[in-house]
C-alpha cells in the first residue's frame, strides 16, 4: 500500500534534465534517504513531492487528507511571529490546540491572580482533553528541550542563523503529518542534538523522505535508499550500508555490459569491413545493426584516478601555540591552550555550536589575533583554508577557467604532472561539465569547485572548516579518499562523524564551559569513552555517600527510628489528599475561588509528597547498609 505515488515525472533545469521520467511510490513508515551528487536534483525532487515546484510532465497522487511537512535547508520563519506562534504554526485542530494552551498558560503566570486568565486556562485544559493533546504537547516540549528552545515568547526575527534552524525543525517535527521531508536536517547541528534526532525519527509514525551528508545518520534512521544520477533513479531496499554493496553490484553488471556491447560491436564492424559474402537482406540489416551499436551511449563509467597532490615539502616544524587566550563580548572562548601541530598529524575540532572551535582554526591560520599568546609557523609551511562561507565566484567564468585562475597543472608527490581538466574529473566534474557556466551550478556544486581550488593551491598544511556541509556524500568519498593520500597535515572542525572517523587520528575537544582538551583516538573512540566516564560519575555519589555512611553511622538514631516507621503512612497520606484534590477540583466547576484555592493547596501537596519521598530514600538506603552490616 501506498500513501503517495509518482509516476513519470520530467523536468529540466536549462539544457539539463533532473528527472527523466522517473517513477516511485512512498509507504506508511517509509523512512526514505534521497542520495546523488549536488546539482542533480535532489532538493528539487523534495520540493517537487512537497508541492512547492511544479514537474514539466508527470503526476503525483494522493489523497485528499494526507498532510505534507517540509524542512528546506536554508528555513525562512515568519519575523513577526514569536517563538511559540512560530512552532505551532498551522490549521489542524491539535496546533491550534496547543498554541492557545500555551499562550493561556504564559498569560496566567505572569499574572497568576488573575481568575479570568484562570478561568480561559482551565477551558484550554478541557479542549486538550478534547483533542487527546497532551501526548503530543509533551513530544513537542521534548523536541524543544532538546533543540535548546526556551524562550517561547522570544520574536524569531532576534533569533541567530543557528537558533532559527532549530526553531525550523522543532516546527517540522511537532506538526501532525503523513510524509516528514527534510533537507539536510543536521547541518549546523552537534553531534549530541544529531544523536538525539536520530534516536527521535526512529519512534516517528509518519513516512519520512530526507537528504543528508551525515552517513551514520543515514545509515541508523533510513530503510531505503533514492539515488538519484543523471535524470534516473535507483531504489535500494536496506539504509546506506546496504546501498554502497548494491551500487557496487550494479555499476560492475553496468560496466560487463558495456563491455559485450563494445566487443558486439567489434566483431560486427570486423565482419563488414572484411567483406564478407551474404545476401543483399542479411547485410543491410547487419549494417542497420552496427549503426545502433554506435548510436547507443555507453554508461560514464567512473575513473580511479589515485594520485596524491603536494610537491611542496614540509619541514619539521609546522606550528606551535603558545598560552594562546581569546575573548568575544567578556566570553573566555579560549584560554592559556598550548599545541604543537607536527608533520603528518591528522587533527579533528569538535565542541558544542559557538564555542571556539572555528576561531582556534582561524587563530591558527592568521587570519584574526590572539588576545594574548604567541605562534610560530614554520618556514615551509603553505596553508590551504577550505572555510564555511566561500568567496565570491565570477559567476560569467566557466568551471575550467575558474580552476585555471589557481593552477593550470599540479604536480603529484612522486612528480608526475596532473592537469586541471584531469583534477576536474577527479572532483566530479567530467569533461562535458568543464565548460558550463559557474552562474549555472547549483549551491552545492559551487562548494564542490571551491574545495577543489583549494587542493588546486598545493597546500601542505590543510585547514577544513566544515567541509561537510553542502557537500553531497559522493564528493564527501572523493575527498576523503583524497586525504587518505595527502602527505601534509590536515586540521578539520567538523561535526560529520563519520567524516572525523575517515580523516583524523585524534581531537581537540571543547566542552559547554569553556574547557579544552586533548583526546588520543577517533571519534567514535572519544564518544564510547565519554559514556563510560558518564555511567562512572553517576554510581560514584552513590558510592561516596555509602562510603561515607559506613564510617559515620553503625545504627539510626532514635528520631531517625521514629521517622523510619512514620514514613510510609505519610507518603499513604499525601498521595491520598492529592488524589482527593484533583476530584474536589474536578468538580468544583465555575467556583473560580475555590477551584483557586484548591490548586494552592495542590502545588504544596506536591512539593511536600516530593520532599519526604527524597527522604524515605536516604532513609531506606541507611537502613540496608545497617542490615548488610549486621
Amino acid at each position: 500500500m501506498s500513501i503517495l505515488q509518482v509516476e513519470n515525472l520530467y523536468k529540466t533545469y536549462g539544457e539539463k534534465v533532473l528527472f527523466d521520467h522517473i517513477s516511485f511510490t512512498i509507504a506508511p513508515k517509509q523512512r526514505i534517504g534521497l542520495i546523488g551528487v549536488n546539482g542533480t536534483g535532489k532538493s528539487t525532487l523534495l520540493k517537487v513531492i512537497a508541492g512547492i515546484e511544479s514537474a514539466d510532465t508527470g503526476e503525483i497522487t494522493h489523497s485528499n487528507t494526507m498532510r505534507i511537512e517540509y524542512l528546506p535547508q536554508d528555513p525562512e520563519l515568519t519575523e513577526g511571529l514569536s517563538v511559540l506562534e512560530q512552532i505551532y504554526y498551522g490549521d489542524a485542530p491539535i496546533m491550534e490546540t496547543m498554541r492557545e494552551y500555551e499562550l493561556a498558560l504564559s498569560e496566567l503566570e505572569k499574572d497568576p491572580e488573575n481568575e479570568t486568565k484562570l478561568k480561559h486556562l482551565m477551558n484550554m485544559q478541557q479542549k486538550m482533553d478534547q483533542h487527546e493533546a497532551w501526548e503530543a504537547n509533551t513530544v513537542a516540549k521534548t523536541v524543544l528541550t532538546k533543540l535548546g528552545i526556551t524562550d517561547f515568547s522570544k520574536p524569531v526575527a532576534y533569533l541567530s542563523g543557528g537558533q532559527k534552524k532549530r526553531v525550523a525543525i522543532a516546527k517540522a517535527l511537532i506538526q501532525p503529518a503523513d510524509i516528514l521531508i527534510l533537507d539536510e536536517p543536521t547541518n549546523h547541528l552537534d553531534n549530541e542534538t544529531i544523536e538525539w534526532l536520530e534516536g527521535f525519527l526512529a519512534q516517528y509514525k509518519g513516512s519520512i523522505v530526507l537528504i543528508t551528508h551525515d552517513r551514520y545518520f543515514l545509515n541508523r534512521v533510513t530503510n531505503q535508499i533514492f539515488e538519484l544520477d543523471q535524470g534516473h533513479l535507483y531504489t535500494y531496499a536496506g539504509n546506506y550500508e546496504v546501498f554502497l554493496e548494491k551500487k557496487a553490484e550494479r555499476e560492475i553488471n553496468t560496466e560487463q555490459a558495456e563491455v559485450k556491447r563494445q566487443n558486439l560491436l567489434r566483431r560486427e564492424l570486423a565482419w563488414l569491413r572484411r567483406g564478407a559474402k551474404a545476401r543483399s537482406t542479411k547485410q543491410k540489416a547487419r549494417i542497420g545493426r552496427v549503426e545502433e551499436l554506435q548510436d547507443q551511449k555507453g554508461p560514464a563509467l567512473s575513473k580511479d584516478l589515485d594520485f596524491a597532490i603536494g610537491s611542496t615539502r614540509l619541514g619539521k616544524k609546522v606550528l606551535e601555540m603558545e598560552n594562546i587566550s581569546k575573548s568575544y563580548d567578556g566570553k573566555n572562548l579560549i584560554k592559556d591552550f598550548n599545541y604543537l601541530v607536527t608533520p603528518g598529524e591528522r587533527l579533528g575540532i569538535i565542541g558544542p555550536n559557538g564555542s571556539g572551535k572555528s576561531t582556534l582554526l582561524n587563530i591558527m591560520a592568521g587570519r584574526i589575533a590572539a588576545d594574548k599568546g604567541t605562534i610560530e609557523v614554520g618556514e615551509t609551511v603553505k596553508i590551504g583554508y577550505y572555510t564555511q562561507d566561500h568567496e565570491e565566484m565570477d559567476e560569467n567564468l566557466r568551471v575550467v577557467e575558474y580552476i585555471k585562475e589557481t593552477a593550470e597543472i599540479v604536480h603529484t608527490i612522486d612528480g608526475q604532472v596532473i592537469t586541471a581538466e584531469q583534477m576536474l574529473e577527479r572532483f566530479l566534474f567530467p569533461r562535458s561539465a568543464q565548460w558550463t557556466y559557474i552562474r549555472k551550478l547549483s549551491g552545492g556544486e559551487r562548494r564542490r569547485l571551491y574545495l577543489l581550488k583549494v587542493l588546486m593551491e598545493e597546500p601542505n598544511v590543510l585547514f577544513l572548516d566544515e567541509p561537510t556541509n553542502d557537500l553531497d556524500t559522493q564528493t564527501l568519498s572523493v575527498l576523503e579518499d583524497y586525504l587518505d593520500q595527502f602527505p601534509g597535515v590536515v586540521l578539520t572542525v567538523s561535526h560529520d562523524r563519520y567524516f572525523l572517523d575517515r580523516v583524523v587520528d585524534h581531537l581537540i575537544v571543547f566542552d559547554r564551559n569553556g574547557k579544552i582538551s586533548r583526546f588520543q583516538g577517533s571519534y567514535t573512540d572519544y564518544m564510547e569513552e565519554s559514556k563510560l566516564q558518564e555511567m562512572m560519575q553517576e554510581k560514584e555519589p552513590a558510592t561516596n555517600k555509602t562510603t561515607y555512611k559506613k564510617e559515620k553511622k553503625k545504627r539510626l538514631s532514635y528520631k531517625e527510628q521514629q521517622e523510619w516507621e512514620q514514613i510510609e503512612d505519610k507518603i499513604t497520606s499525601l498521595e491520598e489528599r492529592k488524589e482527593q484534590l484533583e476530584q474536589e477540583i474536578a468538580s468544583a466547576g465555575s467556583d473560580l475561588g475555590k477551584v483557586t484555592e484548591l490548586y494552592k493547596e495542590q502545588e504544596k501537596i506536591d512539593v511536600e509528597l516530593e520532599a519526604t519521598m527524597e527522604r524515605w530514600e536516604e532513609l531506606s538506603l541507611l537502613v540496608e547498609e545497617i542490615e548488610q552490616e549486621k
